[in-house]
């Protein structure tokens, strides 16, 4: 199973980017998906998160400019990121808990990360 995160780039503040997280390989579940960031010198922190069910929670400072959403049926995420502030600049992270087929339980897996960069 592998985690492809892809969308960011360069954007001026209150712009927008979409992010991607496909996941691909031998699949059965896709449960939890989270995005996370880390900016330079920071910890990382969980942005939004979304549920198999499709239940979703943000993190304070993102509610109600970022959205996460899920397309069951291309194994993806997609973080909506609206009026981008130079504070959301960060390397983002997808992380998945997915059961593989054949195996009994999820496991935990990590994409790579990809750049957002807020600036004018």
């Amino acid at each position: 199973v592998q985690l492809q995160a892809s969308g960011g780039g360069l954007v001026q503040p209150g712009g927008s980017l979409r992010l991607s997280c496909a996941a691909s390989g031998s699949i059965f579940s896709i449960n939890t998906v989270g995005w996370y960031r880390q900016a330079p010198g920071k910890q990382r922190e969980l942005v939004a998160a979304i549920t198999s069910a499709g239940s979703t929670n943000y993190a304070g400072s993102v509610k109600g400019r970022f959205t996460i959403s899920r397309d069951n049926a291309k194994n993806t995420v997609y973080l909506q990121m609206n009026s981008l502030k130079p504070e959301d600049t960060a390397v983002y992270y997808c992380n998945a808990d997915v059961q593989a087929i054949g195996v009994p339980y999820g496991m935990d897996y990590w994409g790579k990360g990809t750049q957002v960069t807020v600036s004018s």
